[in-house]
């Protein structure tokens, strides 16, 4: 390699450069035009942004210099010329180098509003500055049916900066969720989630318990049990010795009656399409979760089976017990059948028998959780809607969109 080409891939460090910035009504052709014109100056291109918001595009180029007398002045010249041509404004400013490096810990917090104030945007930056963070870039993940918009963030380590905006989101009445930026967060391949009140809008043991007359009884059991103030085991055999002599014709009801959380299909499908496997694990029963795998096309399934004799539920359960402690166990299984470590694996529960599958995974997820739940997570998201999860994986509703369109005019072709 010749002392030339060296040059000309070595990054500006300490050369002149210019920053080039152009904004204006939004039209075909303007990047093509910005860098046409500025191609007759035989200038390198060091950094590019572009952003466009409702049809005005804000363009930046930072370029290098260019060399010889009075040639930068006639660069600022023509380029202010092209802008006027094309109704745009344009403002130039000196400087040296490229852009300032980013601070050690980098993390990536998104932000969820229904509504996204402006209120509740200005205390999650101001946060970020408080603790020595600094936003680097922000870009819109989703316009519905929630507000999500992703920050950027350097100078402060995640785990710094995780409890100061999850303590600022609770008050204002947003979500959000802070991971840490790099590769890991684009190598996540496995997600679990829990079902009741997850998967699905229902508790399935109150399902079984409507038929059983004793909806109430057993409500308020597993609220405790949700809440952590009951052994999980103790109280799943007590409230499934209140199913005693149902007829086993109602677990053809049940599933019938199960309600998915919105959301909950979009998001499975997509996780599919990227390649990620996908299962659940339940305190709840292998009749309900079963009929959800073939439904949903998911990978993994694991709950309690109620056991059923002579056509009637005995008010017993068989086999292993999924409780706190099981459903960690039953997330490393399924990570070691998938072949994905476990930092590469998510998360999704809502109760307090959910703490310790979300703890050991890569990153844990409470959805509309417990406070308990919420406290202890990862990421925390408050609204109704469980493809929101993608957006903490950095996916846009638009890429969602794009996918679920090109699959219907596939399908639309295999059936012509």
């Amino acid at each position: 390699m010749n002392d030339a080409s060296q040059a000309t891939t070595t990054p500006a460090v300490n050369v002149p450069t210019l920053l080039v910035k152009i904004f204006g009504k939004d039209r075909p052709g303007l990047t093509a035009g910005l860098f046409e014109t500025l191609a007759g100056f035989q200038v390198d291109v060091v950094d590019i942004e572009q952003v466009v918001t409702r049809g005005r595009i804000v363009l930046c180029a930072l370029v290098t210099a260019p060399t010889g007398r009075g040639v930068e002045g006639t660069l600022r010249a023509t380029v202010h010329s092209w802008a006027e041509s094309v109704r745009l404004q344009a403002e130039i400013i000196s400087g040296i180098g490229d852009n300032r490096p980013r601070g050690e810990g980098r993390s990536h917090v998104t932000v969820l509003g229904h509504p996204l104030t402006a209120e509740s945007t200005a205390a999650i930056a101001t946060r970020i500055t408080e603790v020595g963070g600094n936003i680097d870039r922000i870009f819109r993940l989703a316009k519905y049916p929630v507000t999500a918009v992703e920050f950027a963030v350097s100078g402060v380590a995640t785990d710094a900066l995780r409890p100061v905006l999850a303590l600022e989101a609770h008050q204002r009445g947003v979500d959000v969720a802070v991971v840490s930026s790099g590769l890991l967060r684009r190598a996540r391949r496995l997600v679990v989630m829990d079902v009741d009140s997850t998967v699905i809008q229902d508790e399935v043991i109150e399902l079984f318990a409507a038929h059983a007359g004793c909806e109430e009884e057993v409500a308020e059991v597993t609220a405790r049990a949700m809440r952590g103030e009951l052994d999980f085991e103790q109280s799943l055999h007590a409230r499934v010795a209140l199913l005693a002599g149902l007829d086993a014709s109602v677990v053809d009801k049940v599933r019938q009656e199960v309600r998915l959380t919105a959301g909950a299909r979009t998001l499975i499908r997509t996780l599919k399409r990227l390649g990620y496997r996908v299962g659940v694990v339940s305190g709840g029963f292998t009749q309900v979760t079963d009929d959800l795998k073939e439904r949903l096309g998911l990978d993994f399934a694991a709950a309690n089976t109620l056991e059923i004799v002579d056509g009637r539920l005995t008010g017993r359960v068989v086999g292993e017990i999924v409780d706190r402690a099981g459903k960690a166990r039953l997330l490393r299984r399924f990570a070691a059948e998938a072949g994905v470590p476990l930092d590469q694996t998510v998360a999704i529960g809502d109760g307090a028998n959910d703490l310790d599958m979300l703890n050991a995974a890569g990153l844990g997820v409470a959805f509309n959780a417990k406070p308990v739940v919420r406290e202890a997570a990862d990421a925390a998201v408050n609204v109704p809607f469980l493809d929101t999860v993608l957006y903490l994986l950095g996916i846009t509703r638009e890429e969602v969109e794009a996918a679920d369109a090109l699959d219907g005019a596939v399908e639309a072709q295999r059936q012509s």
